[in-house]
C-alpha cells in the first residue's frame, strides 16, 4: 500500500491559482499512474486529472486548459497546478495511485488503489 499525503490547499479568490502537491511513499512511485479527484459537499467524488507513469495526461473537461498535472519521480511527488480558479472548483481534493491498470479507464475511483486524506480548496467570489 502506498501512503499519499496531499498539501497546498487553501482559500483563494476567483481567478487565482494554487498548486497542490501529493507526496508518496514507496519505491515504485515512478511506475504508478497518479490521479487527482475532488469532492464537493453533497456531491460524489469527481475525476480531475491523471498522469501515467510515462507522463501522458488526461483531464476532465471542466478543468482542461486551467489545471495541469505533473510529476517528479525523483521526489515521489505529483502536482496539480490550478489556474483561473472558479467558485465551482471548491472541494476537497484527493490524490490517488494506481499500481496496476484495471482497464476501467482513468475517471473512475475504482481504477485507483491508494488515496490520500484530502486537502481543502475554497475559491471565494
Amino acid at each position: 500500500q502506498v501512503r499519499l499525503v496531499e498539501s497546498g490547499g487553501g482559500l483563494v479568490q476567483a481567478g487565482g491559482s494554487l498548486r497542490l502537491s501529493c507526496a508518496a511513499s514507496g519505491r515504485s512511485f515512478s511506475s504508478y499512474a497518479m490521479g487527482w479527484f475532488r469532492q464537493a459537499p453533497g456531491k460524489e467524488r469527481e475525476f480531475v486529472a491523471r498522469i501515467r507513469s510515462g507522463g501522458s495526461t488526461y483531464y476532465a473537461d471542466s478543468v482542461k486548459g486551467r489545471f495541469t498535472i505533473s510529476r517528479d519521480n525523483a521526489k515521489n511527488t505529483v502536482y496539480l497546478q490550478m489556474n483561473s480558479l472558479k467558485p465551482v472548483d471548491t472541494a476537497v481534493y484527493y490524490c490517488a495511485s494506481a499500481s496496476v491498470d484495471r482497464g476501467l479507464g482513468p475517471t473512475t475511483p475504482f481504477s485507483y488503489d491508494s488515496w490520500g486524506q484530502g486537502t481543502q480548496v475554497t475559491v471565494r467570489h
